[in-house]
């Protein structure tokens, strides 16, 4: 009895046509050249855990019969979830446009043919964006009419704590991303 599921040598559709373009292949589209690591997850986590028992709280005053508390628990909920979301956000994206950079309160863009030189330094960086500096690599772009360089992400940051080699592959694909589209 043949089993009717597919298998992973076999087409979809039956037909040897030109296949779909993959996901990771849409070059206009903004994409993260890393995965968030495991500090910036696990710090998300804690806040929508948090979010989560204020609302949780939010529908025992409501029942209680408060409804200004509980408004003010939702209200707060809503701050500690989009809180969550920006800080997953948060990172260096890049497309054909060119590079993003995404913090917890504001975004800049920069095209890629405003990008002037992408490089790896060893310098004092900053441990998990606290005041705190420890000696590390640093991913630095420069730009026009920029007198000092500016930091995209270092490897003592919130996604490449203890992990040197997703550094190293978010830096080389950063820098491939600018040789390929400045020039």
């Amino acid at each position: 009895m043949p089993l009717p599921f597919l298998t992973a040598d076999r087409d979809l559709d039956g037909e040897a046509g030109d296949p779909a373009p993959l996901p990771y292949d849409e070059r206009d589209h903004w994409r993260r050249p890393y995965r968030p690591g495991p500090w910036r997850v696990g710090t998300a986590a804690v806040f929508l855990l948090l979010a989560s028992f204020v609302l949780l709280s939010a529908l025992i005053i409501g029942l209680a019969g408060a409804p200004v508390g509980a408004v003010v628990c939702l209200a707060l909920a809503v701050v500690l979830i989009a809180f969550a979301v920006r800080l997953l956000r948060a990172g260096v994206w890049v497309s054909a446009a060119g590079l993003r950079q995404v913090r917890l309160v504001r975004t800049t863009t920069l095209p890629w043919s405003a990008v002037t030189s992408v490089r790896t330094v060893q310098q004092p960086v900053r441990w998990l964006g606290l005041p705190r500096t420890v000696q590390g690599q640093a991913l630095l772009i420069g730009g026009p009419g920029d007198g000092e360089p500016r930091t995209l992400f270092t490897d003592h940051d919130g996604d490449f704590m203890t992990r040197t080699g997703a550094f190293n592959r978010a830096a080389d694909t950063v820098t491939a991303w600018a040789a390929e589209h400045r020039g």
